[in-house]
């Protein structure tokens, strides 16, 4: 399957993978699927819960992507979570301020995560 690398800067003929190889040390993950780049190693997991369970969660992030989107993450979630925005508004903002149709997922580069989060972080100061 052709996927957006983001280590590689390209799309790339990802290999469909498992945990086992991806997490050696999490049993839990041995059977949930992953595309892999096997330029650069690098992987995203898959929608295992829906009925199509090999579609890529998003691109294939960078170990620093990955870490920065988690970030994000722990800014976004409690935002739609607490009730301050719905989670499609909050979306819908982000998606106006980037310039396409936001999820965390669709981050190509440090720069756009650093954008985002600079967003979600003056959202949380103007809730304070």
């Amino acid at each position: 399957m052709l996927i957006f690398c983001c280590g590689c800067q390209a799309k790339v003929e990802a290999r469909l993978t498992n945990g086992k190889e991806i997490y050696p040390h999490r049993e839990d993950l041995f059977s949930k699927p992953f595309w892999r780049c096997d330029g650069c190693k690098n992987y995203v997991g898959c929608h295992y819960k829906t009925t199509n369970p090999t579609n890529p969660l998003g691109n294939i992030p960078t170990a620093k992507l990955r870490t920065a989107r988690q970030e994000i993450h722990k800014l976004l979630d409690p935002l739609w979570q607490g009730g301050s925005w719905t989670r499609k508004d909050l979306y819908n903002f982000l998606s106006a301020e980037m310039g396409f149709k936001y999820h965390t997922a669709k981050i190509r580069n440090l720069n756009e995560a650093e954008k985002v989060w600079r967003l979600l972080r003056s959202l949380v100061a103007k809730k304070s």
